[in-house]
């Protein structure tokens, strides 16, 4: 009977913590560039089981609920015309690079702006880099324009071309934050990349599939929840009536 305890609680932290993650995807799912996550679960078996209710040569594993992990949904969102020529949204992979004060962060979010010191900076304040570091503007640069391969130019000429690089294993990229990624993998430049300058990435959440995920693990989660209740309920009895009976 411990064994039923134990297992259903293994699936309810499991459900607890899918429910986290499907919170996360709705909360950003009007974040542009945001890469919903995906929670999933497998079955983990002890080795020995340590029950005594089995019959001599009837030992079998007991099946436990563990996480699997959380990988990152890397479909494209949407493209959505902002009609602002300074927002840039990446066609296929890859990722925008960032300067943060704790160094090189990744995003899709491409919704830029200039700053007062006349620096490229995404919707967060961080500085894009480009090739050759990041792009600073002066009050007589006009016509600011980006390009479909990253070139970014003025009236006066090119100013350099964005950074848009991929990873050998995306799925090892973590949150850390304001819709940015870090890794301590090496930065791989997209050599073929292709931009297009007046649209922004859109989250790849769909919310209607969201909620309807979260429906069903809070269901799984009340199920499981009554098996306990009369799983405890049955114990409490056989306890009671032993009782009675001694």
């Amino acid at each position: 009977m411990e064994n039923v305890l134990l297992i259903a609680l293994s699936r309810q932290t499991a459900l607890r913590r899918e429910m986290d993650v499907i919170a996360n995807n709705v909360a950003n799912a009007n974040t542009n560039g945001f890469k919903r996550r995906i929670s999933q679960s497998r079955e983990f078996q002890m080795p020995v089981a340590s029950t005594d209710t089995f019959r001599r040569g009837e030992d079998r594993r007991v099946s436990f609920v563990i996480d699997r992990g959380t990988p990152l949904d890397l479909s494209g969102g949407t493209l959505e015309p902002t009609n602002n020529p300074l927002d840039v949204a990446i066609s296929g992979e890859g990722f925008f690079v960032v300067q943060t004060p704790q160094g090189e962060r990744y995003t899709r979010n491409g919704a830029l702006m200039l700053n007062a010191n006349g620096e490229l900076v995404n919707s967060d304040g961080f500085p894009l880099l480009g090739e050759q570091g990041n792009f600073q503007f002066s009050q007589n640069d006009s016509q600011i324009a980006i390009a479909g391969d990253g070139t970014v130019t003025t009236s006066d000429g090119s100013r350099g071309r964005l950074r848009v690089v991929r990873f050998a294993n995306p799925q090892a990229l973590e949150n850390v934050g304001a819709n940015l990624f870090s890794t301590p993998q090496p930065a791989e430049p997209v050599t073929q990349a292709r931009v297009q300058a007046g649209f922004v990435e859109r989250s790849n959440v769909k919310p209607v599939l969201e909620i309807s995920r979260m429906i069903e693990v809070n269901r799984a989660y009340q199920s499981v929840a009554s098996l306990m209740s009369r799983t405890d309920e049955t114990r409490r009895t056989a306890i009671q009536r032993l009782g009675e009976a001694i």
